[in-house]
């Protein structure tokens, strides 16, 4: 395990999430996929490691391009003994993902489609009050076999 990774939280499965805060820059996106892959080895779901390390550089490359923030929080969590989660925070609410439409000929703006087709279910939780969010997480899940 890495000195990146940092548990913070136990999850109602009994396992640990782990999160921890990062500049909003690309460079980070390296250190997230290694942390992704660390965490998942931990939890022996290697099976599920290189796809949660796409979605967590995309997600990176997400709140990098549109937000900003200085700082963002990586998180990788097991909200169920049968899913994974991995998000981005980031102090930009008020700037929320769009699954966007894209030409062909379009050199980005597929993140978003990308992380559609290839996680279970993917989305965004505000943080905060309703009048005043402070923050947005935007999330994926990967399903373990067996789960609906």
């Amino acid at each position: 395990m890495t000195s990146l990774i940092k548990p913070v939280q136990a999850a109602p499965t009994g396992h640990p999430a782990y999160s921890q805060t990062f500049p909003c820059e690309p460079s980070t996106a390296q250190i997230g996929r290694k942390l992704v892959r660390d965490v998942l080895g931990v939890w022996h779901l290697d099976n599920l490691a290189d796809v949660a390390a796409l979605i967590i550089s995309e997600l990176i490359a997400n709140a990098v391009r549109h937000t900003p923030c200085d700082s963002i929080r990586l998180i990788i969590g097991r909200p169920s003994a049968t899913r994974v989660r991995v998000g981005v925070v980031d102090r930009a609410p008020s700037r929320l993902p769009v699954l966007g439409q894209v030409r062909g000929d379009d050199e980005s703006g597929r993140g978003l489609l990308l992380i559609d087709g290839i996680a279970d279910r993917w989305g965004y939780d505000l943080h905060g009050t309703d009048e005043r969010p402070r923050c947005k997480e935007v999330w994926a899940e990967l399903f373990m076999k067996g789960d609906e």
